[in-house]
C-alpha cells in the first residue's frame, strides 16, 4: 500500500501549521474505516498512513524512502496497530521510546487485540493510551471522535525536540 497522506489545509495553499496524525495500520479496510470516522467527525487534520512498522519508523526518523524529510515536524499523535508486518507495533513503540527524538511523542495503541499481554506490554513500553477497536462503526466513530477531541484539541504536546 505504501505511505499515503490525506489532503490537508496545507494542500489547499493555507500557511498555518497542521497537527498531523500518523496512522500505522496494515489493513486497508481499517485505514478506510479510520479515515471515514475522522471525516465524519470533522477531524480534518492531515493523516499520514504507514502500512507497516518499517515504513512508520522511516517516516519518523527521515530514513529510507523518507530520507531528507524534515523530522522536526512530528505528528501530534501516533495511532499504532500492534499486529503489523515487518516490524510489529510493540517493537515500533520500543524504538520510539528508546530514541531521544521521539520518546515523548504521544502514542495511542489502536488495535483489535484482546490479549492482556499486549495491553500490559504496551503500557510497560510507554504507550499513552490503549484502545481496542470496536467492531461496530458507530462505536468506532465515537471512539475516534473522542480521540480527536483529546489528542488534537485538549492535550498539550511537548515542544518538538524536547525529548533530548
Amino acid at each position: 500500500m505504501g505511505l499515503d497522506t490525506r489532503l490537508s489545509s496545507l494542500d489547499r495553499g493555507e500557511k498555518r501549521m497542521e497537527k498531523v496524525i500518523l496512522l500505522v495500520e496494515d489493513n486497508p479496510d481499517d485505514v478506510a474505516l479510520t479515515l471515514r470516522a475522522l471525516e465524519k467527525n470533522r477531524i480534518m487534520n492531515e493523516v499520514v498512513v504507514a502500512s507497516d512498522g518499517t515504513e512508520a519508523l522511516d517516516y519518523l526518523f527521515g530514513a529510507g524512502a523518507h530520507a531528507g524529510r524534515d523530522t522536526s515536524v512530528a505528528p501530534q499523535v501516533i495511532l499504532l496497530d500492534l499486529k503489523l508486518p515487518k516490524i510489529d507495533g510493540l517493537e515500533v513503540l520500543r524504538t520510539l521510546r528508546d530514541d531521544e527524538r521521539t520518546k515523548l511523542l504521544p502514542v495511542v495503541i489502536l488495535t483489535a487485540s484482546n490479549e492482556e499481554k499486549d495491553l500490559l506490554e504496551s503500557y510497560r513500553l510507554g504507550a499513552n493510551s490503549y484502545i481496542r477497536k470496536p467492531v461496530d462503526f458507530v462505536q468506532f466513530s465515537e471512539a475516534v471522535r473522542q480521540l480527536g477531541v483529546y489528542w488534537l484539541l485538549l492535550n498539550e504536546a511537548p515542544p518538538p525536540g524536547s525529548g533530548s
